[in-house]
């Protein structure tokens, strides 16, 4: 059922007025040595545009924008004979106006808009009946024609070939694969090591951050609160993209310093401490170069918040800082079963396809909210974007690239997302000793959803929800290695790290331990038990009496010699992730 409801919303989009950009060559008639392109939206219904610029033939502009052509009373004495007519937008139809300007000899008909550029529609009958193209130009361009060439000028009016695709996906797929790879592994890793490393940290700097395991219930609030800020971002766009800015700058310099800090920390040089001080943050005497790192992240961000509308190199920053705040959200926020991740996805999963595919029919422009929402509305009067989304200028050389958006864009949602799955998956390899299956199969599978996700943009040509793609890829990706393995129950549970923690080693970091209770346990002696009465070995001894050396009690289990007192231990050795 519900496959025949996306199926039907699908053909009732494909059933919308038809329309497509093109190009209007304007040439000075007193030098045709200058000239510039400008975009122009048109139907191809009406009459179609010739792709080749060669074959097109320049004709007079014949200015009439002050008259909107919906009458006979409008039209000119002198008819548009080998012109192209010049009219307003306004007061009567699409069709009225082409009417006209074909019964005087217009070769085309441009109208002039001062609001949002529409599909010039009408009906089957009035598509027959006309044979002139008819374009819509926008005001602002138009002044800019009249201060660059004045108002004699020739016009050409054609709809050039576009590339099937831009090799600007290659480098969004690199990023996105690559960060839920690099993410989904530092942050398996990072959570296997809170278990695992031992209570000897130098200084409170080598303390990680602890994660945050998602639960059901977060999981809907979460979902409800998007819908809400959607919604919100929707009808109070203008005064809600700059909260969004700020918490971006913010949460991207803490995701940047997260990032660099590990490597920064073993630098050699500035390891002096600040003094001894009350302050809040510098209490803590946090060491020289940290202080200078934050500072950086810091400005990095600045830098971004004050240039973030120039074209040509802020999204590289952009994306710098998206990467890292991905990276932090994937190492902070641990979903802790294979159930909670398929609750998460396939709750996002109805999400992306309601705001994409369904809300064009709950709107009165017909737009998407997610669409909008995610390229800015095209009447908003701040014309800032969201800087939610990994950008990539457009690399082809097309004329079109001047109509459409000069970016392709991919949500930091279909990044972070598939890679909390994907970091479940690594967390659980470790755990089963697997080699890794689950981790390399679910980012190949999110690299497959991906291409999916591009081919799909590029033969229906309009936003399409990633996660609609994603989402099968990965979890069904995910269950086949599991069922493939028999490993279906425990990789749905998660069982391993909540319910053995407390029998391994690394119980250690969860918080400090009597040494005579760990002692006990490793020994499975009775508590009121004198370990004299049986005569003990020389190994015996010393992982009986661990008062002696505090490192004792963590130590002695792992020795080859305590093999027959110490409990089986279903994770992968200390060794291996020292």
């Amino acid at each position: 059922m519900a496959a025949a409801r996306l199926a039907a919303a699908l053909l009732l989009l494909a059933a919308q007025a038809a329309c497509e950009f093109g190009v209007l060559r304007v040439v000075s008639q007193t030098s045709r040595t200058r000239s510039r392109d400008y975009c122009i939206l048109y139907n191809p219904q009406w009459a179609h545009l010739p792709h080749d610029l060669s074959k097109v033939s320049l004709l007079k502009l014949r200015d009439l924008s002050t008259s909107q052509l919906c009458s006979y009373l409008d039209v000119p004495a002198e008819d548009f004979t080998n012109q192209i007519a010049l009219v307003a937008r306004g007061n009567c139809t699409f069709y009225e106006k082409v009417r006209l300007a074909q019964g005087n000899g217009a070769h085309g008909l441009l109208i002039v808009s001062k609001e949002k550029l529409v599909p010039p529609g009408g009906n089957k009958t009035q598509y027959e009946e006309i044979s002139i193209p008819v374009a819509l130009l926008s005001h602002r361009d138009l002044r800019d024609i009249f201060r660059r060439f004045g108002h004699e000028v020739m016009v050409a009016l054609y709809a050039p070939s576009e590339p099937v695709m831009d090799y600007n996906m290659v480098i969004i797929f690199v990023m996105a694969v690559g960060t839920v790879a690099i993410g989904g592994y530092w942050a398996g890793s990072h959570d296997v090591k809170k278990y695992m490393k031992h209570k000897r940290d130098d200084g409170p700097e080598k303390q990680e951050d602890e994660a945050v395991d998602v639960t059901p219930v977060m999981i809907c609030v979460f979902v409800v609160m998007c819908c809400f800020m959607l919604v919100l971002l929707y009808y109070f766009y203008d005064r809600l993209v700059y909260v969004i800015i700020g918490i971006f700058c913010l949460a991207s310099s803490t995701g940047l310093y997260s990032c660099l800090a590990p490597c920064v920390r073993k630098l050699p040089f500035c390891t002096c401490r600040v003094p001894d001080n009350n302050l809040p943050y510098f209490h803590k005497r946090p060491q020289a170069r940290m202080l200078l790192l934050a500072l950086f992240c810091v400005t990095v961000s600045v830098v971004w918040g004050i240039f973030r509308n120039e074209d040509q190199w802020a999204w590289v920053l952009q994306d710098t800082l998206g990467i890292a705040f991905c990276l932090y959200m994937l190492k902070t926020i641990r979903l802790p079963t294979f159930k909670a991740c398929t609750l998460l996805l396939l709750v996002l999963f109805i999400y992306d396809i309601f705001f994409v595919f369904i809300t064009p029919f709950l709107t009165k422009s017909g737009n998407s909210i997610m669409v909008e929402v995610a390229t800015g509305p095209s009447n908003s009067s701040t014309h800032e974007k969201l800087p939610m989304v990994l950008k990539v200028p457009r690399l082809n050389t097309s004329p079109l690239s001047l109509c459409d958006r000069p970016f392709s864009l991919l949500g930091f949602g279909d990044i972070l997302v598939p890679g909390l799955l994907v970091a479940y998956c690594h967390r659980f390899d470790i755990q089963v000793q697997s080699s890794r299956i689950y981790f390399v199969a679910c980012t190949i599978a999110y690299g497959l959803g991906l291409l999916v996700t591009f081919v799909a943009l590029v033969l229906m040509q309009r936003g399409q929800p990633a996660l609609l793609y994603l989402v099968p890829c990965t979890l069904l990706t995910s269950c086949t290695v599991a069922l493939w393995r028999r490993e279906l129950g425990a990789f749905w549970t998660g069982s391993g790290f909540a319910k053995d923690a407390p029998q391994t080693p690394w119980a250690a970091t969860q918080g400090p331990v009597p040494p005579k209770a760990v002692g006990s346990s490793l020994s499975e002696q009775p508590p009121n038990e004198e370990p004299a009465k049986s005569p003990p070995s020389t190994e015996e001894a010393g992982a009986a009496d661990p008062a002696k050396d505090p490192d004792g009690p963590v130590a002695s289990p792992l020795s080859p010699s305590d093999g027959d007192a110490a409990q089986p231990i279903p994770v992968v050795k200390p060794e291996t992730s020292a």
